[in-house]
């Protein structure tokens, strides 16, 4: 296996994870993303959209191992980066976390496209 692929499943790894500690523990995402899960409604949201898509985002390239499926996840990283970027100067969030989020939309992006 080469270093690249290791670095790939690492980055869907990752992506699962971030989904599974959003879908059992949705008021954790207020701790690094700074958004309140308020009532019944948020917390479907949460669960649903950061849990079940980051989880399906990151296992289905885990499953077939194939270029396509990581590029499709790396394209869908570096689409949140641009989004993330811009957002930041127009909605005056430019902050420590946001950038840590940036650096490591970027850099999976990058791994996952290569």
């Amino acid at each position: 296996m080469d270093v690249l692929l290791i670095f790939k499943i690492i980055a869907a790894i990752a992506t699962v994870l971030t989904g599974l500690l959003s879908l059992f523990k949705p008021d954790a995402v207020y701790d690094f993303t700074g958004l309140k899960v308020v009532g019944g409604r948020g917390i479907t949201e949460v669960r649903s959209i950061f849990g079940g898509l980051f989880i399906a985002l990151g296992a289905v390239p885990l499953y077939f191992r194939s270029q396509e499926t990581f590029f499709m996840l790396g394209m869908t990283y570096l689409a949140i980066a641009l989004v993330r970027f811009v957002s930041m100067f127009l909605d005056n969030s430019v902050m420590k976390s946001n950038f840590i989020s940036l650096a490591t939309e970027i850099v999976f992006g990058l791994i996952l496209i290569a």
